[in-house]
């Protein structure tokens, strides 16, 4: 045989990795294309298909208002669903994603409205279906564009058959979930204090509403005495408040017996209004001298004045004798609310415009009756924020009409200045400032709350069910019963349903399914089966528009039209609709199963839908509808601020997308401790681009050099230790990925496949074998179980990454599958547990830490420009811990070092030998290769030459040159 080996290019008989998939992603273009292919396919109906036989895992979605465009909030939670719901499909479940909308309510109904002020119209001049048209047309709208926007960010979902609660069956379950409150004697109408938006124009529930620092008026106020001790007869009990508006309100003062009170006299003065000297006042003791700095007064302390003095004693109405409204008595009243931290140690009681006033007066109420003391409440204050007749002085009998607290704008009105002038002209005004503080706002308008004594239909917390649980009971059972996601969700929620009153129902909107009964006038329910079979039929078959439409209240109540019973025009809270939604998803799905296994929300949820959701469930059901409740923060900009407009530091998931794709705003919610809140900027998506960039070129050189693979199998046994190692990682990753999936901690995923993938992968396993890979003959068993290694590696990696990085990992299973329909159709693959070996991954951490000192000596050499390649190397290693030199034994340490030679001595380097702080034992002497350089594989050897045919490369590539040629692979 001649000499060809000046013929021959001898990179073309090379292995090099071959492929078509791109180091640049070009995610924003090529991702449209996944979404336009998977619809094409109807892969949601493939996947239906694919696990009709197994067993349900059912996420279900938390509603989304439909009234605009998502925000990086959405796209966080749907991407946390989208994983979640993937990762259990692709585990063995039929794990069906089913999109839902909240529809009702006043996001909807404000849009609307506005559009209504813009062209000067008055919704209360259109008929109420007119409006509700439009309410509902304008959220189908924002159901397609949202649909749009989810599919973009790679979720797959029955987005052709969502859930909305505007569905007519959804608004007639909603409204049979009512009436089974109303049947079991759970509704009641009731007379309670509710926050109350004056710009909206309707009560608010405690998720409806946000907190923001503002400035308020504040007030001491005296209270003359009407009955006590002769000392006492010309005191004042004084109160502070923070809202001067509410006095006329007033009909008790609370003290606390636990604590202090004294009484005092005024010494000096120096205020133009307010106590003279000589007056004398009641405070608590801890709060004399710092309300007397207030007044710029002066004390002198009488005596003690105890809490049983108090107790059963009466005040007089500051306003007594005005317009003649306020002649009855203001009882003290003993109060585990009152306390000496602030104001005056007396707090002032309007059981129409607080919880804490009202829970006071109330529980006081049987006992005030028996006193000949009125417990009935006065509805002080309207719905667009006047004084009512029950103000004497500043309702309508007022010159100019009446005082208002609050305008139609949110903007305070003018009842403070009214209230604090007419204490300053009666003398009952102590002293006054301001104070700025947190005060409860509308997250819609934006605009400050009242509270307000109203008609309101609640359904009870604490009233006895008749199997001895109260809904509170039953609620709290229930959250013991749930898995928390992470677990301090368990304690905030119990805390919730421990402290909340009962849960006020009624909205006075228009938009929404109405609380559809019929009460007489002392707010009893009708409790008639026929009724209510009538109104979910209609509402079934026309949607809650009928309880709206002409000729209604005959129509449900038929026999029963002539009797006095009047059709309740209430709105239900929209929160009831919500948390309705397991009903008509979950239980009326058969594609679904009840209960849920996982709901998935905001950590303001605990106050939201997963609260709404328990107790609609438990007072219906006495159960929860979920098992597992995760919970997940909210994203601040990189400097952890709260994004805003007004601050320029927003990131819109379209921004992200547009520039970058949507794998890399997925890989972000993946890398992140979503449990907490999350931060998100320009550098923080960079990060993510370049751990993209890595782990996809990882995965383009496993498709690159699986293009050279046979298929052909490598018995265990026989395999090199190396690719022993790799498979025992696999087992090991296997078991995080799994129990991550199942534990929802996708950082802890993401994080140990990032690390293969970079350091055991790319760093260590295919550098080091790449020589046999790209070299070997194609007999070599070394190449042979190096490429099926690098197959499971592919198999096992790119279905462990399809949820959290669903386009990239289509691509890429695309790529090498030529057959496959959809990596998304694929099961995670089983990992042997025979390819667990501790003793071989012991035995390999000490060769790795031998590996890590000569691969520090090389990079030295290098530095030093001594050397080029690692393969110039031939390094002497002396090793004199017996356990790392045990590990070494027999092992092609020149191959896993990279170097052409290796020299393994178990003797004490010299003096300047290099070492390694972190290895103990270990010595390197670099030293140059000798031989000659292999023309194909570079590589260091004194057999170059000694084959005539191929003279310039070593024996070993000589042999596979040969075998190439006989397989006819090599063209000369």
């Amino acid at each position: 045989m001649t000499d060809t080996s000046t013929k021959l290019d001898y990179s073309k008989t090379l292995y090099l990795p071959q492929t078509d998939f791109p180091m640049r992603a070009g995610l924003p273009a090529k991702e449209p294309e996944f979404v336009a292919r998977w619809q094409d396919m109807n892969l949601y109906k493939r996947l239906r298909e694919d696990a009709r036989e197994r067993p349900l895992y059912v996420l279900h979605d938390g509603p989304p208002y439909a009234n605009g465009n998502i925000h990086i909030g959405h796209a966080l939670n749907k991407i946390l669903k989208d994983v979640i719901t993937r990762s259990f499909q692709m585990r063995g479940y039929n794990s069906n994603y089913v999109p839902g909308w909240d529809c009702h309510g006043l996001p909807i109904e404000w849009k609307i409205e506005e559009q209504y002020r813009a062209k000067g119209k008055d919704k209360d001049e259109v008929p109420i279906n007119e409006f509700r048209k439009e309410c509902r047309e304008f959220a189908a709208n924002w159901i397609k564009i949202q649909s749009a926007e989810f599919k973009r960010l790679g979720i797959e979902g029955d987005f052709e058959n969502p859930y909305t609660t505007m569905a007519f069956h959804a608004e007639s379950r909603i409204a049979g979930e009512l009436l089974k409150f109303a049947m079991s004697g759970q509704l009641y109408r009731g007379s309670k204090p509710v926050m109350w938006s004056v710009v909206e124009r309707t009560a608010l529930a405690e998720a409806e509403v946000e907190y923001a620092d503002v400035e308020s008026d504040t007030i001491w106020v005296k209270f003359p005495f009407a009955q006590g001790p002769d000392d006492l007869a010309s005191a004042h009990v004084v109160i502070w408040t923070t809202t001067p508006w509410t006095i006329p309100g007033n009909r008790a003062v609370s003290y606390s017996p636990r604590v202090g009170y004294g009484l005092y006299e005024v010494q000096t003065a120096e205020n133009d209004f307010g106590p003279r000297p000589g007056e004398k006042l009641i405070f608590a003791d801890a709060l004399a001298e710092e309300s007397a700095t207030k007044a710029k007064l002066t004390f002198k302390r009488l005596r003690t004045v105890s809490a049983e003095e108090l107790a059963g004693m009466t005040l007089a109405h500051p306003f007594e004798g005005l317009a003649g409204g306020y002649e009855f008595p203001v009882p003290l009243l003993a109060g585990d609310h009152v306390t000496d931290d602030a104001g005056t140690g007396f707090v002032h009681t309007a059981p129409g415009h607080g919880r804490e006033d009202f829970d006071a007066w109330t529980d006081a109420a049987r006992d005030l009756e028996a006193r000949g003391i009125s417990s009935a409440i006065p509805f002080t204050v309207d719905d667009a924020g006047y004084y009512t007749k029950d103000a004497p002085g500043f309702g309508p009998d007022r010159e100019g009409g009446p005082a208002r607290v609050m305008d139609d704008n949110g903007k305070k009105g003018d009842a403070n200045k009214a209230v604090i002038d007419e204490l300053i002209a009666r003398n009952m005004l102590f002293a006054r400032g301001r104070l700025k503080h947190s005060y409860p706002h509308s997250w819609r308008s934006k605009k400050p709350v009242i509270f307000r004594n109203t008609p309101q239909w609640f359904v009870h917390m604490d009233k006895d069910l008749g199997d001895q649980t109260t809904l509170r009971s039953r609620a709290l059972a229930a959250i013991d019963e749930t898995r928390f996601v992470p677990a301090g969700g368990q304690n905030r929620l119990r805390a919730m349903i421990e402290d909340r009153p009962d849960w006020v129902l009624s909205r006075q909107r228009a938009w929404g399914v109405p609380i559809c009964v019929f009460a007489d006038d002392n707010g009893n329910v009708l409790k008639d089966d026929a009724v209510n079979a009538r109104i979910l039929a209609a509402f079934e078959q026309e949607g809650a528009d009928a309880w709206f439409a002409e000729g209604a209240r005959e129509r449900f109540l038929g026999d029963k039209a002539n009797e006095p019973w009047t059709q309740v025009r209430d709105i239900l809270d929209v929160w009831f609709d919500s948390g309705s939604t397991h009903v008509f998803t979950l239980e009326d799905r058969p594609d679904l199963k009840w209960p849920a296994d996982v709901y998935l929300e905001g950590s303001d949820q605990h106050r939201g839908w997963f609260h709404s959701s328990l107790l609609e469930s438990c007072g219906t059901r006495g159960c929860a509808p979920y098992d597992t409740l995760v919970t997940h923060g909210f994203t601040m900009d990189e400097e952890g601020r709260k994004m805003s407009k007004s601050l320029g530091n927003t990131v819109t998931p379209q921004d992200v997308i547009k520039d970058s794709g949507a794998d890399i705003l997925r890989l972000w919610v993946m890398t992140t401790d979503y449990w907490e809140d999350q931060r998100l900027g320009k550098n923080i998506i960079q990060t993510n681009i370049d751990a993209y960039r890595k782990l996809r070129n990882t995965i383009r050189w496993m498709l690159g050099t699986l293009a050279h693979d046979q298929g052909d199998e490598i018995a265990y046994a026989d395999m090199p230790e190396l690719e022993k190692l790799m498979l025992h990682r696999l087992v090991e990753l296997d078991e995080v990925v799994r129990s991550g999936y199942d534990s929802f901690e996708f950082k802890r995923i993401t994080r140990a496949l990032i690390d293969f993938m970079n350091v055991e992968l790319s760093a260590f396993y295919f550098d080091i074998r790449k020589d046999a890979l790209y070299c070997d003959a194609p007999s070599s068993l070394k190449r042979k179980a190096a490429l099926q290694v690098v197959r499971h590696l592919f198999d096992r990696i790119v279905t462990w990454l399809a949820p959290m990085l669903p386009f990239t990992m289509e691509e890429a299973w695309l790529d090498l599958h030529k057959e496959a329909v959809s990596v998304h159709l694929e099961q995670f693959r089983e990992t042997p547990g025979a390819w667990k070996n501790d003793l071989l991954a012991e035995k390999w951490r000490k060769v790795k830490d031998v590996r890590r000192v000569v691969t520090g000596a090389l990079e030295l050499e290098r530095a030093k420009k001594t050397i080029g390649s690692s393969l110039e190397a031939a390094p002497l290693v002396y090793i004199t811990d017996p356990e790392l030199l045990a590990a070494v034994s027999g092992l092609d340490m020149a191959e896993i070092c990279i170097t052409s030679d290796i020299t393994i001595k178990g003797d004490k380097g010299p003096l300047d030998a290099f070492v390694a702080d972190d290895v103990k034992g270990v010595a390197v002497v670099s030293q140059r290769a000798t031989g000659m350089k292999c023309a194909r594989s570079w590589r260091y050897t004194h057999d170059v030459g000694l084959d005539p045919v191929y003279p310039d490369v070593s024996a070993r590539d000589a042999a596979a040159l040969h075998e190439l040629e006989k397989l006819g692979r090599l063209a000369i």
